[in-house]
């Protein structure tokens, strides 16, 4: 019995020594495979940049594979008596984790993710595309694999007295462990720094969640939280990636038509509030121009909404963009165009995307000059047309009016009930008040949005009035839409408002143009936000540069291009709109599927051949120029 327990002890201790060295050695071929990360993701131009590459290099794959070590071999040592059979079970731990290493460089370079349940389910779904044939190539590999891993086993095994004599194994473990402990605490100074060489590498390793301590050092007065938020707005996410916007200089055919343009953008208004009953004016308005009538916004709320509409990109690239302050191509075209810029909002552009992106300080500087100390639309509608008065025949303009009332309908609502829609409000007739002390929450909330809607389209006369009275309408392009829709619970999810999901009732806003020239006509086929820099800047402006080196969108004119899914989300959530389902891919690679009336597919599965095309899309303008 005593020799049979030290040799049990002998043989767990053998095995311990040998599983540091198998693990070392295993650290060493994972990082070599973690060379792919490195190569494919972008090169810090920092030095502290590079030095947090290097450790967080070492240290991350030196924590992954001895972690794997300590969770499963470590304990099999005392469970698995047999030496050969402890081997074996290590070889095979070893070739898995390797294979599934080396599966999810390829899903990053592929697929800009790491593998999740979406990505399994994607390259096992069966259907026939490069990426599948190439992962399957990958599979080639196993015994390759298994065979050195095998072979490291057994060289180790003979040569553990030999190794365990150097001494070595101490040194070794610091380096390994002082490399992740620099590489997290250099991380814990980039995010309270806000320092984007470094935070924006959070992503780059499999399972890598690096450290922060905002809360511990702002309670040991080492962080202003303030401070910290605001600089945080103004220079956006701090894992945001170079963008490269527009891919490549632009070229133009001439100097455009000089045509007018007046963008009237109406916060928060969805596509079937524009009817004969609810906005009658804008209704008819839309009969007798260019209706887009299956139109969507690229996000749910005003940030990302008004995000692609002047920039024509999806709201992925809004933290980029805002990082590197790159103004819309269209804005700037129109600047050096010698356009005169007037910008009036009710809100006083209060949303920080305006500030933040869009406009220039000297452009926002001009619009309070325009403004008068009221708020408001009414206030704003009055500034434009004071504008529009000073404006002279032969220069050409460029006007943007944000309305702000159906956003704040429950003010609006309230205030102008008496004077717009008396046959949803007035008393005197019983039926009404019947129809009022009986409808629900949701109806009395939508009716108030409703009044709101009735009230804009009451200022929207004024708008189109200025425009003929001063003769403009013939040589200015009107566009209007909205930033994004309402929802009050139609789907049944208690979502209300903005911004809670991706249903039609948030994404789907109207696009109305009024183009000179041009017939009447109801267009059905999906359109995007996307869509509306590139049909300005080539009909326009007249560039001979193809939409796909500064927007992710086509002309709307474009009727050979067969849109085959609508693009929309915001940084964290991919969004890809189709006629039979609408698909959401969070940041960690899980999604969900819902039919048209939003709800939630059990069975429903994206496309890869679809996914890829949408991934990228949201990684074109991360790549080096052409």
């Amino acid at each position: 019995m005593v020799a049979s327990g030290n040799n049990y002890k002998e043989t767990v201790s053998q095995l311990i020594s040998w599983g540091h060295w198998f693990s070392f050695f295993n650290i060493i071929a994972a990082m070599l495979l973690g060379t792919r990360y490195i190569i494919h993701s972008d090169w810090p131009e920092s030095l502290m940049g590079q030095l947090y590459l290097g450790l967080s290099w070492v240290g991350h794959f030196g924590f992954l594979v001895f972690g794997f070590y300590v969770l499963i071999l470590f304990p099999a040592s005392f469970l698995i008596p047999s030496q050969r059979l402890m081997r074996l079970f290590a070889v095979l731990v070893g070739t898995i984790g390797q294979t599934v290493l080396l599966l999810d460089t390829h899903a990053y370079e592929s697929l800009e993710l790491h593998i999740s349940p979406l990505v399994w389910d994607l390259l096992l779904s069966g259907e026939r595309t490069d990426l599948n044939a190439k992962w399957q190539y990958l599979f080639i590999v196993v015994p390759a694999i298994f065979l050195l891993q095998l072979f490291l086993s057994e060289w180790l095994w003979r040569k553990l007295r030999k190794l365990t004599r150097k001494h070595v194994g101490v040194p070794i473990a610091a380096v390994f462990g002082l490399c992740f402990l620099a590489s997290h605490l250099i991380y814990i100074w980039a995010d309270a720094n806000l320092y984007r060489p470094v935070t924006a590498q959070r992503s780059n390793f499999p399972l890598s969640y690096p450290m922060t301590a905002k809360t511990f050092m702002e309670r040991h007065g080492l962080l202003d939280r303030q401070e910290y938020t605001r600089l945080r707005e103004e220079q956006g996410v701090e894992n945001s990636e170079n963008i490269r916007y527009p891919l490549k200089p632009l070229s133009f055919s001439d100097k455009g038509t000089g045509q007018n343009l007046l963008v009237i953008m109406v916060d928060g208004l969805r596509s079937d509030m524009v009817n004969a009953e609810t906005m009658p004016y804008l209704n008819a308005f839309a009969h007798q121009n260019l209706n887009f009538a299956n139109h969507y916004s690229t996000g749910n709320d005003s940030t990302l909404g008004t995000f692609g509409l002047f920039y024509g990109l999806p709201g992925a690239y809004s933290n980029s963009i805002r990082a590197e302050h790159n103004q819309p191509v269209l804005l700037d075209t129109l600047h050096k165009r010698g356009y005169q810029f007037g910008l009036f909002s009710g809100s006083g552009f209060a949303d920080p995307i305006y500030q933040q992106t869009v406009f220039t300080q000297a452009q926002l500087s001009l619009a309070a000059e325009l403004a008068h100390d009221e708020t408001g639309d009414q206030a704003a509608i009055a500034d434009m047309q004071s504008w529009l008065s000073k404006q002279t025949a032969g220069n050409p303009w460029f006007g943007y009016l944000e309305l702000t009332d159906v956003q704040n309908y429950e003010e609006t609502g309230e205030n102008h009930l008496a004077q717009f829609q008396p046959s949803l409000t007035t008393s005197a007739d019983e039926s009404v008040k019947n129809h009022q002390s009986n409808a629900s929450p949701a109806e009395l909330l939508k009716n108030t949005y409703r009044n709101a809607a009735y009230y804009v389209d009451e200022q929207l006369i004024q708008i189109f009035d200025s425009l003929i009275e001063r003769n403009l309408l013939n040589n200015t392009i009107v566009v209007i839409t909205a930033n994004h829709g309402m929802e009050f619970n139609e789907t049944g999810t208690n979502s209300w408002g903005s911004g809670t999901n991706y249903s039609q009732y948030q994404l789907k806003v109207p696009l109305i143009i009024h183009w000179p020239g041009s017939q009447a006509a109801q267009i059905t086929r999906a359109t995007s936000h996307l869509d509306i820099v590139p049909t300005l800047m080539e009909t326009l402006l007249s560039t001979t540069t193809v939409p796909e080196f500064y927007s992710s969108g086509i002309s709307l004119f474009d009727n050979s291009s067969k849109r085959r899914w609508v693009l929309a989300g915001d940084t964290s959530d991919i969004v890809v709109v189709q006629p039979e389902s609408t698909t959401i891919v969070d940041r960690y690679g899980n999604y969900t599927v819902y039919d048209p009336d939003y709800k939630m597919k059990d069975d429903g599965k994206p496309k890869l051949s679809t996914l890829m095309q949408v991934l990228h899309e949201l990684k074109r303008f991360y790549q080096p120029n052409p």
